[in-house]
C-alpha cells in the first residue's frame, strides 16, 4: 500500500516536472530568451576554444624555451647554427603557406577589425582563418627552438581573431545575426586575457586599442569571453601569476622624479625601437624575390647570433628570465650589456619575416633599462623593483601606445595594487615622450601598411540606388528644370532635388488674399540657355 502511494506520488511529481519543463521550453521558444541564449553562444564557445588553444600553445612555448636553453648549456656557440636553420624555417612557413602569418599578430587583427563587414565584400578572412593559426604556432616555436627572441602574445591574439571568426562563419543561417566585427573585437580581448591572465588588462586593450567603437555596444560579449578564457585557463594552469609577488615599497612625492626619469627614456626607446622596426620591415620588403629576402632572414639570424654571443644569453628567449632576475634574485647584476641584448636580440628575431611577438620582449627590454639606471639613485630593493616595473609599463606603452593597458598589464601581473599610481605615471609620461617621437604606434603603422596592400581595399563606393542605371536616369530627369508646376510633387525620402524654377508671390500692399498673385519664373541659372530651357518646358510631370 505504501509502495503503491509512493509510485503515485512519484509519477505525479515526474509529470509535473515534465510539464513544467515543457511550458518553461514554450515560453524559451516564444519569448527574447532564445534569441539572447543564441546570441551569446558563439562568444561563449569561442572563448573556452581560445583558452584551450592558448594553454597548449603556451605549453609548447616553453617547452620549445626549454630545448633551446639544453642545446645551448652545452656550447654557446652553437646558436650560430640554430638560429639560422630556425630563422630561415620560420620565415619559409610564413612566406610559403600564409603571407599575413608573419610578425606579431596584432596589426592583423587590428587590420581585420577594420575590414570586417557583413557583405560579402568581408575582407577579415585575409589576416584571421584557419591556416594562420596553424602557420602562426608553427612559425613561431620554430624560431623558439633556435633562441628568437620573440613573445608569444601577439601571436595569441591573431590566434584568438581566428577562432572567433572561424566559429562566425559556422554558424548556421537560421541563427541570429551576430556582428563579425564585435566577434573579433572579442577575440582580441579573450586572446590577451588568456595569453597574460590579465582579465582587466584583456577589456582594457580592447577598448583603448582594437577599436573606437563605444563601449555599450560590446561590453556584454567582452566580459563574457573574458570570464570564460580565463577561468577556462586557470583551471588548467592554475591562479598563476605571470611574475610572481616582487618586493616593493612605498614612493614618496620626493621619489617621482626617478620614475620620470627612467619614464623618458624607456618611453622614448620604445618609440625608437618600433621606427627601427619599420626601417628593417621595409628594407625586407624592398628584396621582392625568394633569394633576397631568404639572404635577409639569414642575416638578421647571424646578427642575432652574434648578439647571444657576444652580450650573453639575456638576449635569448622572451625574456622572462632576466624578469625573474631582477625582480626577485638576491643580487641583481643590472648591466649596460643586457639592455643592449634585450633591444638587440628582438630587434633581429623580428626583422626575421617569422611569426613572433614584441609584447613580452618589450616589457623585458623596459626592465633591462629601469634595472640598469635604478642604481644611480641608490635604492633599496623595494625600490629597484618599483623603478624596475616603471620602466617595463613606459617602454611597453611606447610600443603600444596603450598606457592604461600597460599599467594594468604590470599591475595583473604582479598583483602589487599599491603601485598603480605610480605605474600610471610612468605610463603616461612614456606616452607623451614616444607620442613627440611618432604620432603613430608601431601596430598602427604595421596595420596601415597591411591594408594599404589589400588589392581590393578600399572598396568602391556603393551605387546610389538599387535599380543601377535607372536609377541614374531618374535622378538625371529629376534634376531637369521644369516649369509651369503649380505644385512641384517633392522628391522621394532621401534624395535631394533643388527646384528647376522659383514660384513667387507678388501680393498688394493690402496683403489680401485677393490682391495675390502667382507667377512662375526660371529659377536662377549661370547661362540664359538655362532660363530659356526652363521656361520652353511645359508642364512635364515629375518623375517621381
Amino acid at each position: 500500500m505504501a509502495g503503491s502511494r509512493y509510485d503515485i506520488i512519484t509519477t505525479k511529481a515526474v509529470a509535473f516536472l515534465s510539464g513544467l519543463l515543457e511550458r518553461l521550453r514554450v515560453w524559451l521558444m516564444q519569448s527574447r530568451a532564445k534569441e539572447l541564449v543564441l546570441l551569446a553562444l558563439p562568444y561563449q564557445v569561442s572563448a573556452v576554444l581560445t583558452a584551450l588553444v592558448a594553454v597548449g600553445y603556451a605549453k609548447l612555448f616553453h617547452l620549445m624555451e626549454d630545448a633551446n636553453m639544453a642545446i645551448l648549456s652545452h656550447d654557446r656557440r652553437l646558436i650560430f647554427l640554430t638560429a639560422p636553420i630556425s630563422f630561415l624555417v620560420a620565415w619559409g612557413l610564413v612566406r610559403r603557406l600564409a603571407p599575413l602569418a608573419g610578425g606579431s599578430g596584432i596589426p592583423q587583427l587590428m587590420a581585420a577589425i577594420e575590414v570586417a563587414t557583413e557583405k560579402k565584400r568581408d575582407r577579415s578572412w585575409r589576416f584571421l582563418n584557419v591556416r594562420i593559426i596553424l602557420v602562426k604556432i608553427a612559425s613561431s616555436l620554430t624560431m623558439v627552438i633556435g633562441g628568437g627572441a620573440i613573445g608569444r602574445e601577439g601571436p595569441t591574439l591573431q590566434i584568438a581573431g581566428s577562432i572567433y571568426r572561424t566559429v562566425h562563419k559556422l554558424l548556421p543561417p537560421f541563427w541570429p545575426r551576430v556582428s563579425r566585427q564585435i566577434m573579433l573585437v572579442t577575440g582580441g580581448a579573450a586572446g590577451l586575457s588568456a595569453a597574460f591572465n590579465t582579465p582587466l588588462g584583456g577589456i582594457v586593450f580592447a577598448v583603448e586599442e582594437l577599436t573606437k567603437t563605444h563601449m555599450a555596444q560590446f561590453r556584454t560579449a567582452v566580459l563574457t569571453a573574458v570570464i570564460l578564457s580565463g577561468m577556462t585557463a586557470q583551471s588548467l594552469l592554475g591562479p598563476y601569476l605571470l611574475l610572481g609577488y616582487p618586493k616593493l615599497e612605498p614612493a614618496t612625492v620626493s621619489f617621482m622624479y626617478k620614475i620620470l626619469f627612467i619614464a623618458v627614456i624607456s618611453g622614448a626607446s620604445g618609440a625608437l625601437f618600433c621606427r627601427v622596426l619599420l626601417a628593417f620591415d621595409k628594407l625586407r620588403r624592398s628584396f621582392t624575390g625568394w633569394i633576397g629576402q631568404a639572404g635577409f632572414a639569414l642575416g638578421c639570424a647571424l646578427l642575432f647570433a652574434s648578439t647571444v654571443y657576444l652580450l650573453g644569453p639575456m638576449a635569448i628567449g622572451s625574456g622572462n628570465a632576466l624578469l625573474e632576475n631582477y625582480l626577485f634574485a638576491e643580487e641583481v647584476n643590472a648591466s649596460a650589456s643586457n639592455v643592449g641584448a634585450r633591444i638587440l636580440g628582438p630587434l633581429f628575431s623580428f626583422s626575421a619575416g617569422g611569426a613572433g611577438g614584441i609584447f613580452a620582449p618589450s616589457l623585458a627590454a623596459g626592465a633591462s633599462i629601469g634595472g640598469w639606471i635604478a642604481p644611480l639613485f641608490e635604492p633599496s630593493r623595494g625600490q629597484f623593483n618599483l623603478l624596475v616595473l616603471a620602466g617595463m609599463t613606459a617602454f611597453l606603452t611606447g610600443v603600444t601606445r596603450s598606457p592604461f593597458t600597460s599599467a594594468i598589464l604590470v599591475l595583473e601581473m604582479t598583483d602589487r595594487h599599491s603601485a598603480i599610481f605610480q605605474l600610471m605615471y610612468a605610463a603616461m609620461v612614456g606616452y607623451l615622450i614616444a607620442f613627440t617621437i611618432d604620432r603613430k604606434s608601431y601596430y598602427e603603422r604595421m596595420k596601415e601598411r597591411l591594408l594599404k596592400a589589400l588589392p581590393d581595399w578600399p572598396p568602391p563606393p556603393e551605387k546610389p540606388g538599387r535599380n543601377g542605371k535607372r536609377e541614374e536616369s531618374r535622378l538625371r530627369a529629376l534634376l531637369t528644370p521644369v516649369s509651369n508646376s503649380p505644385t512641384p510633387t517633392p522628391p522621394r525620402s532621401g534624395t535631394f532635388a533643388p527646384p528647376p524654377c522659383i514660384n513667387t508671390t507678388t501680393c498688394s500692399a493690402a496683403s489680401s488674399p485677393k490682391g495675390c498673385r502667382s507667377t512662375t519664373a526660371p529659377a536662377p541659372a549661370p547661362s540664359a540657355a538655362s532660363a530659356t530651357r526652363c521656361a520652353s518646358t511645359s508642364a512635364k510631370a515629375s518623375p517621381w
